[in-house]
């Protein structure tokens, strides 16, 4: 029931497909966000961006709760594993 899209403007917004309604802004990119993903229970949002990190965000809060860093160039796809699950937000 939600949409998320990614833009030059370093952020990822997160959607309800029904009502077409902004639920969530997600900032914390340094460049634009070109990738994003939610897991299978729809409670978390990964995304990656020109900045060459990738991001994990809680979607009830829109908090960013880690950032991976390590890539030489740009991110351009993101995906959550089959069986990826939190109970808790990661530290």
């Amino acid at each position: 029931e939600h949409l998320v899209t990614t833009s030059a403007d370093c952020t990822a917004k997160v959607w309800c497909a029904t009502s077409g309604a902004c639920e969530a802004t997600l900032t914390g990119h340094a460049w634009a966000t070109s990738a994003a993903s939610f897991s299978s229970d729809g409670r978390w949002v990964v995304t990656g961006s020109e900045d060459r990190t990738v991001k994990l965000w809680a979607v009830d809060s829109g908090e960013c709760v880690r950032t991976f860093e390590g890539h030489q160039s740009p991110v351009a796809q993101v995906e959550f594993s089959a069986c990826w699950q939190f109970e808790e937000a990661p530290t």
